[in-house]
């Protein structure tokens, strides 16, 4: 054994504070912290691809909101669908609207507005270009733990929404 010092190479005593291999890393519990960083983490990848198409997360989910829509939504109505998901500002999301209008993504039609072609290739190119990355993050997670995670975040879900519904009321 070769010796530098006081520390002798390839003794066990340097290789001791590192874990083993085979023993997992402990997984923290699912918290609000944890589910926050999962958020942002998954938000951050979309930002991303939205930036390339000079395109925010706040038009996304207006974009979203109206091209999902069963009918074409009045922009109140579009501001409820967008202020449930995002929680923001009823004036903000006006701005949003405002800006889409003007990107041409939406078009108003009479009292409604619906989007434009453009407003659903942006969507459609959005969704192709993250479909990839969402396999990667999402595959190979067994399907009983994505349906208990799902029971989790639709309960916490429920209490937040109840918990601001009662501050703002």
């Amino acid at each position: 054994m070769t010796t530098t010092g006081s520390t002798a190479i390839g003794s066990t005593a340097a290789a001791s504070t590192a874990a083993p291999a085979s023993v997992p890393a402990p997984v923290p519990a699912a918290t609000a912290r944890e589910l926050g960083l999962a958020h942002y983490a998954a938000r951050g990848v979309l930002e991303y691809v939205l930036a390339r198409h000079g395109a925010t997360f706040a038009q996304q989910i207006a974009l979203r909101a109206a091209i999902n829509a069963d009918a074409p939504q009045t922009p109140d109505e579009l501001v409820a669908q967008v202020q449930g998901s995002l929680k923001a500002d009823p004036a903000g999301i006006r701005a949003v609207l405002d800006e889409l209008l003007a990107k041409e993504l939406l078009v108003a039609d009479g009292e409604h507005l619906r989007p434009t072609e453009a407003g659903r290739e942006l969507f459609a190119a959005v969704a192709a270009e993250t479909a990839p990355i969402s396999a990667r993050v999402w595959g190979g997670i067994p399907a009983e733990d994505l349906a208990a995670a799902g029971r989790v975040l639709a309960l916490v879900t429920a209490r937040a929404d109840a918990e601001l519904a009662a501050l703002t009321a």
